[in-house]
């Protein structure tokens, strides 16, 4: 599963209206479970860009590790998280596949030849910490953001090296109906990015 991506939004060419608010674009560009990470999620009819870390509570009858990577969207806890105000598109210019085999080797992949910026399919919400019990001085938890990538299954192209899932990739033409589609039209995106508008890089 990817749990490592680059969102290099300046590099990628983007215009400030596009890379967002000063927050964001000083954001890390190396994006790892449980940092911060550029966002667009839809806001009174706009979209807008906020700082969300990476990795989404899990369901209740699971371990407390954050999900970072969701699959099964047939599952009752994940379709809760599916209505059009809980979407987001996560921006990235590069993402990694960890090989199958053993010893396991990281792969990078983007699309096309200048690695335009692209997004991945996500889910977020708002999760308050519990406050810790044995310490009356602590200040009150803050509400943060966190989300999850969607996953599918593999292209012919992240399959070799994966062959369990790759992250949900949405055309540029179909980020707006991720935001803002009934659930049914949104779901049916979840699917495979075509191999071929894909490479493997070296490095990002």
């Amino acid at each position: 599963m990817c749990n490592y991506y680059r969102s290099e939004l300046q590099k990628a060419g983007a215009e400030r209206d596009y890379y967002g608010f000063d927050e964001v674009s000083e954001l890390p560009q190396d994006i790892y479970p449980n940092r911060l990470a550029p966002v667009i999620r839809q806001q009174d009819g706009a979209r807008r860009w906020q700082a969300m870390r990476w990795g989404f509570p899990p369901p209740p009858n699971l371990a407390k590790r954050p999900v970072t990577n969701v699959r099964n969207l047939a599952s009752p806890y994940w379709r809760g998280w599916l209505k059009p105000e809980w979407r987001c598109l996560v921006v990235a210019t590069a993402f990694t596949e960890w090989s199958d085999t053993r010893p396991k080797t990281m792969h990078w992949y983007a699309l096309g030849e200048d690695r335009p910026l692209f997004a991945f399919a996500g889910i977020w919400r708002p999760w308050t910490p519990q406050a810790p019990q044995d310490d009356l001085f602590a200040p009150p938890p803050e509400t943060q953001r966190l989300y999850g990538l969607l996953t599918c299954e593999p292209n012919a192209l992240i399959a070799p090296v994966h062959a369990r899932a790759m992250p949900v990739i949405l055309a540029r033409e179909h980020w707006e109906d991720w935001l803002t589609a009934p659930e049914a039209a949104a779901v049916a995106l979840a699917r495979p990015y075509p191999a071929e508008h894909m490479r493997e890089i070296e490095a990002a």
